[in-house]
């Protein structure tokens, strides 16, 4: 399914610029105020964040929302 290998690379994305930033998925949660299991789920591809939480995600990572929908 399309939707899911976006959803995927979502997650992926999310990850990588997490790390970059040298954050563990427990402090970037706590950043953003979400759980560590849900950033987690997030990551894997297993959960479809809504906007708020995709508005959460960009600003914790300091980058804008459309970069976190773009591959380097």
């Amino acid at each position: 399914m399309a939707e899911q290998s976006e959803i995927r690379a979502f997650g992926l994305r999310v990850r990588e610029l997490r790390k970059a930033k040298d954050l563990s998925q427990e402090t970037f949660a706590h950043l953003v105020d979400l759980d560590r299991t849900y950033i987690g789920g997030i990551e894997r591809g297993e959960r479809n964040p809504g906007l708020k939480t995709i508005i959460k995600i960009a600003n914790g990572l300091n980058v804008r929302i459309v970069q976190l929908f773009q591959a380097d």
